[in-house]
């Protein structure tokens, strides 16, 4: 987790794109958005990387933990579906994103107004040689996805994430697509509906 966040800083940024919703406490929208995050501004991007980072650089088996999808018919059922189309299409489906602020709307317990924050990005995994030096080129290419999900603080101001998850999950230094990393700010109250709505259960 520390090698990916390290490409996530205004001088190495790995992201290409950025989406949310902002949702009232019954789980409808109040507005959405999606833009390229090389547009964004220099306060705009400080702030979209702080929140992006906040998910991989949790608490492992705290915060942040593992979880496998289920195989066959059954993991037609969850929503590894839906994410491998929005990494596939790097976020600029918004019909896609639709489905995903609906499916959380639904399922996300709060008594209060939040926002959906959706990230992709690349990164280039570096060789490291058998001397444990990095070498040139990359092993491979890790796109992935990281969502959070945040109470706001202010009008449209996002506050830190309470939930969210990063998809592929990136385990041994490569990417994973049958598991997934969920975020939960409070390990002992635990986002339970959205979670069985990810993992299909």
């Amino acid at each position: 987790m520390l090698e990916l966040t390290r490409r996530m800083n205004p001088s190495r940024n790995c992201f290409a794109r950025v989406a949310g919703a902002y949702m009232d406490e019954e789980g409808f929208d109040n507005g959405t958005f999606n833009i390229h995050f090389g547009k964004l501004g220099q306060t705009d991007t400080k702030k979209n990387l702080e929140l992006a980072k906040a998910i991989p650089f949790a608490k492992t088996n705290e915060e942040l933990k593992e979880y496998k999808f289920p195989k066959g018919a059954e993991r037609q059922q969850s929503m590894w579906p839906l994410l491998t189309a929005l990494k596939k299409a790097e976020l600029k489906e918004d019909a896609l994103l639709s489905i995903l602020y609906e499916i959380i709307g639904e399922s996300y317990r709060t008594d209060s107004e939040y926002s959906i924050f959706v990230f992709y990005g690349s990164y280039d995994v570096p060789v490291k040689g058998t001397d444990k030096e990095w070498m040139e080129g990359s092993e491979e290419v890790y796109d992935f996805l990281i969502c959070a999900v945040s109470p706001l603080v202010g009008e449209y101001e996002p506050g830190r994430p309470k939930f969210g998850f990063l998809f592929p999950a990136f385990i041994d230094r490569s990417s994973d697509d049958d598991y997934i990393f969920i975020f939960n700010a409070d390990p002992e109250i635990v986002q339970e509906d959205v979670m069985k709505k990810i993992l299909g259960i």
